[in-house]
């Protein structure tokens, strides 16, 4: 037998290949659009893709179970459960509950474990030469390390009105039949730590059945009441670009040219220069000290890091087009992490901001705060503190009278912001609030300042912090 984990850091994404090598073939779970690593790994095992499988419509990345099937004439097997509005729109070979197929002598066992979405599936393999008994479990977004996958995905990113509770209740019945598993069995999920799909994911990469009956949270309940109340509570907040991954991923798509990275054009100063003029949006992947040195007017600053990714789908749209500056070095990386989640639209790349600022061109600043002067402004009331941290970062302690919008929804609630006081942003290390002030600078909030170090640094020079006793943050 086979086996091979793929994790994909920025959205803490695990595919899987589990395959048979006597018979040269091999499947893919759930795997990411920049497919070339699978490619890669049969090359090497000298094995066959034989078989794509999906255990969900995934909400957080763009399958590239199409690219694969493009490249390698693989069969899609995918999830025909879950009732009418959750059927993939393209053609495959339709899984349900209790259904099994083999690659070569490695047998699959298709499970209904609905919960995280109506359609969900999981996958119990045998390694039949060795053994009758079931030993793996890929469990996809429905058990995780520490976890289980969120039910309010539906309702809250996708706009499906009454599907959180009835997602709950779902998972909660899932888990039943999956504490009737043997201990032994592994559990290989979609997602690690930093993934959106849960709140407590944990960062080991698998476990097993016996593991998570003892240690996830999620598993200790027996009253179905106290487990939907403890599941929808302290979920973060879903990214805006969910949506848009559930609608490509269910419906037929542009697929990558023999599933190929694309490769963005270079930019000269004075192109980049006409694209700003007609309003295209700017993202700068340099790192946030560089961005506040210098960078061209309007532009966003979205560091190129594991969150890039997720933040690259809260701020940019999918039907506007956009340019990137970006070292040279950086461009395939970071082309990667958008075609993840869909965004192919790049108009090109400008490799130095030098190259713009010619001919009088002024490179912007992005004004910076220490804490120490924050304090003061604070003494004097003279300042506005915003704090772009999540919902349950805001709830735990923030700065007595701070202003919370959580920096996903600051754009759509830019009335709330005052234009004639000092506005000092922060998050928890500087990384979000470079996001938020940029994105602000660009609205021409130029009183915008980004306060260094974040509340991490607040709380570490000694100034205090205060808990919520209510939530007080709109969330659109």
């Amino acid at each position: 037998m086979f086996f091979r984990q793929i994790y994909e850091k920025g959205l803490a994404h695990a595919s899987y290949m589990v395959g048979c090598q006597a018979s040269g073939t091999v499947a893919v779970i759930d795997p990411q659009r920049d497919v070339d690593v699978y490619l890669r790994i049969a090359e090497q095992e000298k094995l066959r893709i034989t078989h794509v499988l999906e255990t969900h419509i995934h909400a957080d990345f763009l399958s590239g179970s199409r690219e694969l099937q493009q490249v390698t004439g693989a069969e899609l097997y995918l999830s025909d459960e879950g009732g009418p509005e959750w059927q993939y729109q393209f053609p495959h070979v339709g899984l349900r509950d209790g259904d099994t197929f083999m690659v070569g002598n490695v047998k699959f066992e298709v499970w209904h474990t609905p919960g995280h979405t109506p359609e969900h599936i999981s996958f119990l393999v045998t390694d039949t030469p060795a053994s009758s008994k079931p030993i793996m479990f890929f469990s996809g977004d429905f058990v995780f390390v520490g976890d289980v996958g969120r039910p309010d995905l539906l309702e809250k990113a996708a706009g499906y009105a009454g599907t959180m509770e009835r997602g709950a209740r779902q998972l909660f019945a899932s888990l039943q039949r999956f504490k009737q598993l043997p201990d032994y069995v592994q559990v290989h999920p979609a997602h690690g730590a930093g993934s959106a799909c849960g709140k407590a994911l944990g960062a080991i990469p698998h476990s097993t059945v016996g593991y998570e009956k003892i240690t996830n949270w999620a598993l200790q309940f027996d009253d179905e009441d106290a487990f939907v109340r403890a599941l929808l509570e302290g979920q973060p907040e879903p990214p805006r670009y969910f949506a848009m991954m559930k609608k490509l991923n269910k419906e037929a798509r542009n697929v990558l040219p023999d599933g190929n990275v694309p490769v963005l054009p270079r930019l000269s100063g004075e192109e980049i220069e006409q694209l700003r003029r007609k309003g295209t949006l700017i993202i700068d992947t340099r790192d946030k000290f560089s961005f506040a040195g210098g960078h061209i007017p309007g532009s966003i600053n979205i560091q190129n890091n594991n969150a890039f990714s997720t933040w690259a789908g809260w701020i940019i749209s999918y039907d506007q087009p956009f340019a990137l500056v970006t070292p040279p070095d950086h461009l395939e990386e970071v082309t990667r992490k958008l075609i993840r989640i869909g965004l192919d639209h790049a108009a090109g790349y400008l490799a130095d901001v030098a190259d713009w600022a010619v001919e009088g061109r002024q490179l912007a600043t992005l004004p910076q705060m220490t804490v120490h002067e924050l304090a003061k402004h604070i003494e004097q009331g003279d300042v506005v503190v915003l704090d772009v941290r999540n919902q349950s970062e805001y709830d735990a302690g923030h700065i007595a009278g701070a202003l919370h919008i959580f920096a996903g929804y600051l754009e759509q609630q830019l009335d709330r912001i005052p234009r004639d006081r000092l506005v000092a942003v922060h998050c928890a290390g500087g990384d979000r609030s470079s996001i938020a002030t940029s994105l602000l600078h660009r609205y021409n909030f130029s009183n915008t300042v980004n306060v260094t170090g974040g509340i991490n640094a607040w709380i570490a020079a000694g100034y205090p912090v205060q808990p919520s006793t209510q939530s007080v943050a709109v969330a659109l």
